[in-house]
């Protein structure tokens, strides 16, 4: 029989596909000739009898919807007996056929066989991948022996509403999700062996775990192909635990790029490898390094023979805490690797060492250290790993991972991992050792070119503090000094050459040295600045002395700063003169503290432009603070507010310089400054009317006898008789050089401080030299006697003149 066809709008009957007519009461009324070849019965031995007879088995159907008043559509499967009796399994379409009242008149039930159910189910059941589907109406879950959790058997199903073993919180609303949007969706977890209790984890978590595996679950949404409609969730799990392990592995090379050689401190860099390490390659790590590398110095090429001598330089644990109670070496500590134990073998090859319980050599290492053999027992290490640390061709130390009980050994993989990150490290320690060298080196340069005890001066009271930078900015070239000047006048310097490095503190030394020699000669500030200047250009075309591989020293690439000033304790005027210095900030007696108005000129090295000097009257006890710009200028504060900062710092209360160039210092720093900081503090004197005597003298030769006898009165009233045979022989000797050579005005003054000084002063601009008088010369002995008869003297020109002056000691009491 064949059956009526209304799917396609028209009425026609097919043989092709088995259709059945049923009748309200369950009764088959039509049979067609599909449903003979699916099931082998004739339309005689079925039509009339109830569609039950044909289930194999009792179970029917549900059948929801089969009513006379019923006009919906039925869906379902069914399990029918082929008339040689075996199983047919067939989906069952149903769809009522209806009168024009809209009742239902009959049925007409279309059979799909399943063409390779016994097929797809098998697949389903032996396939490698874990599987399960999900109805969303029933919430029952289809799962294969995989995605059991690695049991055998059919799969559950029959409304089974656990999960797959897979299943965690998140698994499930990826489930939910897909079914509510519809969407295909792809989920990762991290889910226990088989062996393994349920929600156990490991003891930490290593990059490699036996205990764990890495999923990767496809999700998508299961349509009915009729309606459209999601009726369920179907996954698939796949096994990613290798490619997990691979993708953590990158990850960690990557950070420790980030990571690892952050600063250029030896000892960070070996903690920053202990810390990445630890836990997630190791339970355990320790850095051990030659010593010579902590120091700085250039260890021997090549692997490390025999027994060797290391020190602890970082260590870390997953204990919880700062102690690292695994930990047989304190940090700092040396100690003394046999020749067999895996870290000096690994040395001595400069190849990673894999070892264990299982190595009689690892077994001997550590029945050799009682404290080792304590550790080893109390937390159960069963697996170390050994890998050199070697950078350019030279070895610096071992790095030992290992791990504890609880973990499982280390693989191939991890040796092989360690000594990446190991490498990584070494690179990082060398950079910190060779920077320790060069800035060890460039300290001591600097050091050694910087004043250790300043000058004896009466001028001005001193205090000083010289810090250099902090980071890796390494030494720089600041620099200051103080020297005595003739007529008891004082030089306060302070300088910073641009740049860091040995070669700025080289340029540095060179620069304080011009600065003494300059102002021996007693030039004024702006003058001494523009012959140091022209020092700074020729230093910088000057590259005869300098490699060709060598990127210093070209044109420009040298400049410098400078701030000279001169204080004269008689005139209590200060004069400033600013090579693009940082100015100097003062503090009156008052209390008002302001920074000095000068006229900035350029930079050393610039060449071309002149510099201007600046004169500021100041009251006894004023305090002067000069500083370079590592001082007063950070990223984050630019020098107007730090100058300010300066004042206010400088106006508080202090018991002492010294107290107050801490007080300074602690306001304006922070804990590790980035670039070198010099403060000098001076703290202004006075000579009064008691302690100078001047006289103007007329151009005349007679009055040498008249200067002679003021000078003698002069050192009576000041009790310094015993002075007067010298001081009249200076004078007359001085006084007649200036009537002789010299032009009007003249003029003779007398200054008693720490030292008896004479000057005479004259228009001219003619400076006397010292020479030596043949046998028959009428002259030329006479400065020569001066020379002999004090402990020195000297020409500085002045803006009238010249003044020549001659200092001696004070008779003794």
């Amino acid at each position: 029989m064949a059956t009526f066809d209304q799917g396609n709008g028209h009425s026609g009957w097919s043989s092709d596909v088995a259709t059945v007519t049923l009748g309200l009461d369950g009764v088959v009324t039509g049979w067609s000739e599909g449903a003979r070849r699916l099931l082998g019965h004739r339309a005689p031995a079925v039509v009339g009898r109830a569609a039950t007879d044909l289930l194999h088995g009792a179970a029917a159907p549900e059948a929801t919807g089969l009513s006379p008043t019923g006009s919906q559509e039925w869906r379902g499967t069914a399990a029918l007996r082929h008339r040689d009796g075996h199983r047919v399994e067939t989906t069952l379409h149903a769809q009522p056929s209806l009168d024009a009242d809209g009742r239902a008149r009959c049925f007409v039930v279309t059979l799909f066989p399943h063409t390779g159910p016994p097929l797809v189910q098998w697949a389903f059941d032996q396939s490698s991948i874990a599987l399960s589907t999900h109805a969303t109406a029933s919430g029952a879950w289809q799962r294969n022996a995989v995605a059991q959790g690695g049991g055998e058997g059919a799969p559950e199903t029959d409304g089974e509403r656990q999960a797959p073993a897979l299943a965690d919180d998140g698994f499930l609303r990826s489930v939910r999700r897909v079914a509510d949007e519809g969407v295909p969706l792809r989920y990762e977890c991290l889910a226990p062996e088989p062996s393994c209790a349920p929600g156990a984890t490991p003891a930490t978590p290593l990059l490699t775990s036996t205990h764990h595996r890495a999923w990767v679950i496809e999700l998508w949404p299961v349509r009915d192909p009729g309606t459209g409609e999601v009726v369920g969730v179907g996954t698939a799990a796949f096994d990613s635990t290798d490619q997990h392990a691979a993708r953590q592995r990158l990850a960690l090379l990557q950070e420790a790029g980030a990571r690892i050689g952050t600063t250029l401190n030896v000892t960070r860099t070996a903690q920053e490898l202990a810390d990445l390490a630890v836990p997630r390659l190791a339970d355990f790590v320790s850095v051990d390094l030659l010593d010579s590398v902590l120091r700085g110095d250039e260890p021997v090429p090549g692997p490390v023979d025999a027994a060797v001598v290391l020190r602890r330089a970082a260590h870390q644990s997953t204990a919880e805490g700062e102690d690292v109670p695994e930990a047989a070496i304190d940090l700092g500590d040396m100690d003394t690797y046999p020749p067999f134990s895996p870290p000096a073998r690994c040395l001595a090859d400069g190849k990673p060492v894999l070892s264990g319980v299982d190595d009689p050599d690892f077994e001997a290492w550590i029945a050799g250290h009682e404290t080792r053999t304590a550790r080893v027992a109390e937390f159960g290490f069963h697996s170390v790993m050994a890998t050199p640390l070697r950078a350019r061709g030279i070895t610096l130390g071992v790095a030992v991972f290992a791990r504890v009980k609880g973990s499982p050994p280390f693989e191939p993989d991890d040796l092989l991992l360690a000594e990446e990150l190991a490498g990584r490290a070494a690179v990082g320690v060398d950079n910190a050792r060779r920077y320790t060298r060069e800035r060890t080196n460039a300290l001591t340069l600097q050091r050694s070119l910087l004043p250790r005890d300043l000058p004896r001066q009466a001028a001005v009271e001193v205090a000083y503090r010289y810090l250099p930078a902090g980071t890796g900015a390494g030494v720089g070239g600041d620099w200051f000094d103080v020297v005595p000047l003739s007529g008891t006048r004082v030089a306060l310097v302070v300088g910073d050459v641009v740049g860091h490095g040995i070669h700025a503190s080289a340029t540095m030394g060179r620069l304080r040295t011009a600065v003494r020699t300059l102002a021996d000669v007693d030039l004024p500030p702006d003058e001494l600045l523009t012959h140091l200047d022209d020092l700074v250009t020729h230093l910088a075309t000057d590259k005869e002395d300098i490699a060709p591989d060598e990127p210093y020293l070209v044109s420009g690439e040298i400049g410098a700063t400078c701030l000279y000033a001169v204080y004269d304790p008689v005139s209590r005027v200060c004069t400033v003169a600013s090579a693009g210095h940082v100015p100097p900030v003062v503090l009156l007696p008052d209390g008002t503290a302001r920074v000095v108005e000068l006229t900035p000129g350029p930079l050393l090295g610039v060449g071309g432009l002149p510099f201007e000097c600046t004169e500021i009257e100041l009251p006894e006890g004023s305090l002067l603070a000069f500083c370079t710009d590592g001082l007063v200028e950070t990223r984050n504060r630019d020098v107007g507010l730090g100058l300010q900062r300066l004042c206010e710092a400088l106006s508080g209360p202090a018991t002492s310089l010294e107290a107050t160039c801490d007080t300074i210092l602690k306001a304006l720093l922070p804990a590790s400054p980035s670039d070198d900081v010099a403060l000098l503090l001076a703290r202004t004197r006075a000579l009064h009317a008691d302690q100078v005597a001047a006289w103007s003298l007329p151009s005349d030769p007679s009055v040498v006898a008249d200067a002679r006898a003021q000078v003698t009165r002069q050192l009576r009233a000041w009790g310094l008789e015993e002075a007067a045979f010298v001081t009249e022989l200076v004078v007359s000797e001085l006084v007649t050089n200036a009537i002789r050579y010299g032009a009007v005005p003249i003029g003779l003054r007398l200054i008693r401080d720490r030292t008896l000084i004479c000057e005479v002063s004259d228009a001219s601009n003619t400076a006397p030299h010292l020479r030596r008088a043949r046998t028959y010369d009428e002259g030329g002995r006479g400065l020569h006697m001066v020379a002999q008869l004090t402990q020195g003297w000297g020409t500085r020109q002045t803006p009238a003149g010249k003044t020549i002056w001659a200092e001696q000691s004070l008779p003794a009491g």
